[in-house]
């Protein structure tokens, strides 16, 4: 049996929820690299577009890093975690001031060799 290789690539402080990305993300673990791109490519949400960035990330590690083949890989792992949240305020009726959260994520991805 072989050694199964992986690669990470990590991505952090993307301004999404990290509810909306793991719905995406729910979507593409445990498939091949070129089936999970294909996806990403016609999903019509707006968390497709720092997923993909990481998943090419990661698959660009293994092929620089480890000498493996794209066509190989298989999503191995992806998580979303909380980042920290910007507050702002807005300006609200009688002096008061509403608090706006704008919400941070990390995303990770973990690719290996499927033999």
């Amino acid at each position: 049996m072989k050694n199964k290789q992986t690669a990470k690539a990590v991505s952090k402080y993307i301004r999404i929820s990290s509810h909306k990305v793991r719905r995406v993300l729910d979507q593409i673990r445990g498939r091949s690299y070129l089936e999970a791109l294909m996806l990403l490519q016609f999903m019509p949400y707006r968390a497709c577009g720092p997923i993909w960035q990481v998943l090419n990330s990661a698959a660009t590690n293994a092929e620089n890093n480890n000498g493996l083949n794209k066509e190989d890989l298989i999503v191995k792992t992806v998580f979303a975690d909380q980042g920290p949240v910007l507050r702002r305020f807005r300006p609200r009726a009688q002096g008061r001031g509403y608090q706006i959260r704008k919400p941070t994520c990390h995303i990770t991805i973990i690719l290996e060799t499927n033999n």
